[in-house]
């Protein structure tokens, strides 16, 4: 087509972003209003890919394409395109933004000013010695983290999309380390403020030491296709062609060793376990939004570039390692599931939770069936969906209270009963209650684990059980029993609050009661997936019957 869409797309943000910052500071309320109008016009650019996007079986794999020459002499181009699951992620990256942007309305408004669902600064805190950066900065950095993070789901050219998968932890390292949580758990703000450095300096480092991994497996793939083919490439389609016509091949060692480099980088960002340990650290420290930006949307690009990259660049070698893959999944099921059973703290619980989730994802992704992948996907965006209404309904809780410890909390369905009705579909969702959006995930992500490892698919089964009880029993703690001292007075979900949730609830109901527009975006993406890796679904056991004489 001749309209670049998916530039637009991404470009949109990329300009609010710079618009936003622009906006002289004693103009807050049109920083951010401005920042919200350029999210709804994201939203729109994303509906039209999503319009345009052709899921009839004759359909290209790769459409919207987009392709014009960059750095010429080192094969580097400017090259988009969209399958199913890119579709899919954009689709989620769009929606969700303008929903983080209201939910942080007043997240960094100076400290004179009330704070979302305060009275004003913290009792024994005089306004003057908090320190804060300007209001503009923080949803221009929103805005801008969006433009990368949907430039990542279209690129198609290796070395574009490593540039993009750094650079958004530049606006990320700022957005938690220069706007974190002010009810931390330190009594002051220069210990708050050492928290949300150690988070964001842990969280750089992290990405930055899978980034240079990665880069170096980049390099390597440009070198194995300038030996094979007239020149080098970095282009995804081109040696996905060159491959399937038997003019490229790795050789295992190398494709091995590259497959590596690529995954590693994946799995941090992931988060997969052992490399998970930033998460917890960065989402306690963050605004509840910024929380959800860095486990719904940022995080996603890792299991995304493991469908995209991973298994499409490297078959055999991701067929050599999805043994060590699926236990290091199963681990980080479990292994997640019990931390956040052991948390106080509620957003550090809800991270822990993500890691589970995450494990889930990853291991659809390996199971290697169209289920499977296909489950993945799916729980991709529901996981997106669901965490978001979880996590902003407990930033809504703790902006009253000022706290995130659970202790503090108790009986707040009898002073705040819609608060704790949404608090409640947010964990139904997250433990992925039938009728809602991540069950029909979780279950398909299941039964393609069952259909080639049993073994895999029972471990993975505790962790529902895990999930039902650390969600329930945190629903216990905070909503029920007698109210808590200090929570008389605690109000309910203000007209902004309850715009932001209830979007979110309705379509975990929808994606959960009726998930087909969906799959039918993502089953053709799945099936040119599963042919990159040369595996197919295994045939159903079924019972011998003899024939009737």
């Amino acid at each position: 087509m001749s309209f670049p869409l998916l530039t637009a797309t991404a470009l949109t943000p990329a300009i609010g972003a710079v618009a936003t910052a622009a906006v002289p500071a004693a103009r807050r309320t049109v920083a951010k209003w401005l920042a919200l109008l350029f999210s709804l016009a994201t939203v729109g650019f994303a509906a039209a890919v999503l319009l345009r996007f052709d899921t009839g079986s004759g359909a290209d794999r790769y459409q919207l394409t987009e392709s014009r020459s960059w750095i010429e002499d080192f094969g580097v181009r400017y090259e988009l395109g969209v399958d199913g699951i890119g579709v899919a992620m954009i689709a989620l990256t769009a929606v969700l933004i303008p929903f983080l942007i209201g939910a942080g309305w007043h997240d960094a408004d100076p400290p004179s000013l009330p704070a979302s669902g305060q009275e004003g600064p913290r009792e024994g805190e005089a306004p003057a010695t908090r320190r804060w950066r300007p209001t503009q900065g923080f949803f221009a950095l929103i805005l801008m983290v969006e433009a990368m993070v949907i430039l990542s789901f279209a690129a198609t050219d290796i070395f574009l999309f490593y540039i993009f998968f750094e650079a958004m932890l530049i606006p990320m390292y700022f957005l938690i380390g220069g706007f974190g949580d002010r009810a931390g758990e330190q009594d002051t703000e220069e210990g708050q403020a050492r928290q949300r450095s150690y988070a964001a300096v842990k969280f750089l480092l992290y990405n930055l030491v899978g980034g240079l991994v990665m880069l170096a497996a980049v390099i390597g793939v440009y070198v194995a296709t300038a030996d094979q083919l007239p020149e080098g490439t970095f282009s995804l389609q081109a040696i996905l062609e060159a491959r399937s016509a038997g003019e490229l091949d790795f050789g295992t060692a190398t494709e091995r060793w590259l497959f590596l480099g690529f995954f590693v980088a994946f799995a941090i960002k992931a988060p997969l376990w052992p490399l998970h340990t930033w998460l917890p650290n960065a989402m306690g420290e963050s605004t509840a939004p910024v929380a959800v930006l860095i486990t719904a949307v940022v995080d996603k690009v890792g299991t995304f570039a493991m469908l995209r990259f991973c298994l499409g660049l490297f078959p055999e070698a991701s067929d050599w390692a999805t043994p060590v893959v699926i236990v290091l999944a199963l681990v980080s099921i479990i292994y997640g599931a019990l931390l956040a059973l052991g948390q106080r703290d509620i957003k550090r619980l809800i991270a822990y939770a993500s890691i589970s989730h995450f494990g889930f994802i990853v291991l659809g992704i390996f199971a290697m069936t169209s289920q499977g992948q296909g489950g993945a996907t799916l729980y991709m965006v529901n996981h997106g969906v669901a965490t978001a209404a979880l996590m902003l309904v407990a930033g809504f809780l703790i902006a009253r209270r000022g706290s995130r410890l659970i202790s503090d909390y108790g009986g707040v369905q009898k002073t705040a009963p819609v608060l704790a009705g949404t608090f409640l579909i947010g964990g139904l969702a997250t433990l992925s209650l039938p009728g809602l959006g991540p069950f029909v995930s979780e279950f398909l992500v299941l039964v393609g684990t069952f259909s080639r490892y049993k073994a895999a698919g029972i471990v993975a089964c505790a962790g529902i059980v895990l999930a039902a009880l650390y969600v329930l029993i945190l629903y216990q703690r905070t909503m029920t029993g007698p109210l808590k001292p200090g929570l008389e007075k605690l109000p309910d979900l203000r007209v902004r609050e309850l715009t932001v949730v209830a979007p979110l609830i309705a379509l975990l109901i929808f994606l959960g009661v009726y998930p087909q527009p969906l799959t039918d975006i993502v089953n053709p993406a799945v099936e040119h997936t599963l042919s990159d890796v040369d595996q197919s679904d295994p045939e159903p056991e079924l019972p011998a019957v003899e024939a009737a004489p």
